[in-house]
């Protein structure tokens, strides 16, 4: 397999010495930058995860920052979920589409103050298109990507972790909010979040500073409770239902296809771009829809669309695939056509090995 060349387009993270040290096995590149895959293996890594506590450099999951007086109307701007009660120290997942309904990207927005908002993004190049909006519209606001880089705590011990390096104060964090916390003198927004299903947290790190010495405390505070370098893991977040945007969904889905239709409130979130499209989508409904689909026995990763095809015809893909060793099958998600994304419908599949055999799941598997 090529390397990847390393280039000034290519960016480091403020913990990237730590993941090198500790053996990352391989890379991506994500929002212009490194997003470690696996450590020890993806199996040893998804053991591990739902067993202990891992630290995941995730600094490429870049901020858009919004900051003024119309930030606020900017934010409901960009996405069909009503913001109007969403307050300070809340973290939302939310829809950002663009005129068509289509999906552009699918973060978590944080609001630090009224007039103040991150929108921590998945991978796509969704400045840009801030900016250009906040700009048409003349909006009194700036829009920039500030230099705070996410770290994150996951696994079942993240608690325990988090409470040593933050305090105890920290377990009383709810769920998609946030609070402040002290280190080394620093304040840090430490966020209950995460890309996956174990638990954990997602630490806001502004600037480079504090990256290595942050990454350091956690792995001497969790030295007994096997705290590991983790990432991502695939097998993990397909069995959750989490989404890859780029994989899962692109430009050319609505969120109603994604299966986020919950997320639009497109009778009161006012002024949406694409709301007069999304409003005629949730009337008539989608005709296709992502769906779990359990695959019997182990395929090669999922690393481009595999067709799903009846009777000769195109009915819808496989966008992610991974082998799962605690259901002891590969799971998988798929964009389907309503005609056969009914549950325990069997589905034929087209991939690099051969054709295989689906079948559509009632729910997904965590």
């Amino acid at each position: 397999m090529a390397l990847i060349s390393p280039s000034r387009r290519l960016r480091r993270t403020p913990f990237s010495d730590g993941v090198e040290a500790a053996g990352v096995g391989g890379y991506t590149v994500y929002n212009h930058m490194l997003l470690p895959t696996f450590f020890e293996s993806p199996e040893a890594d998804y053991r591990h995860l739902k067993m202990h506590v891992q630290v995941w450099d995730v600094a490429c999951e870049r901020q858009v920052e919004l900051r003024g007086p119309d930030a606020a109307r900017l934010m409901q701007r960009l996405t069909p979920r009503d913001l109007r009660a969403m307050l300070p120290g809340q973290c939302l997942y939310i829809p950002i589409v663009d005129e068509t309904g289509g999906m552009l990207n699918d973060p978590v927005a944080v609001k630090i103050s009224d007039e103040r908002y991150w929108i921590s993004i998945a991978d796509s190049d969704l400045l840009l298109w801030v900016k250009g909006i906040a700009n048409a519209h003349g909006y009194q606001v700036l829009v920039d990507e500030p230099d705070i880089s996410p770290l994150a705590i996951q696994g079942p011990k993240s608690d325990d972790l988090a409470a040593r390096v933050f305090g105890e104060n920290i377990r009383l964090l709810r769920f998609f909010r946030f609070g402040i916390f002290s280190f080394e003198g620093h304040d840090v927004i430490v966020a209950r979040s995460g890309y996956s299903k174990q638990g954990g947290f997602e630490i806001y790190v502004e600037g480079s500073e504090l990256g290595m010495p942050l990454w350091n405390a956690l792995f001497a505070a969790g030295e007994d409770l096997n705290v590991r370098a983790g990432c991502p893991n695939a097998s993990e977040r397909i069995e959750g239902g989490l989404l890859s945007y780029g994989n899962d969904m692109t430009r050319e889905n609505t969120p109603h296809e994604c299966g986020l239709g919950k997320f639009c409130d497109t009778q009161t979130a006012i002024g949406c771009i694409g709301r007069d499209a999304l409003l005629r989508v949730a009337k008539d409904g989608p005709i296709q829809q992502v769906r779990p689909i359990r695959i019997e026995g182990r395929v090669a990763p999922c690393d481009r669309a595999w067709p799903i095809m009846a009777k000769g015809q195109n009915i819808g893909q496989i966008t992610s695939a991974a082998w799962s060793p605690d259901f002891d099958c590969t799971v998988a998600i798929g964009m389907v056509r309503m005609t056969h994304w009914d549950p325990g419908t069997t589905l034929q599949i087209d991939t690099p090995e051969g054709t295989i055999q689906g079948v559509v799941q009632e729910t997904f598997w965590i």
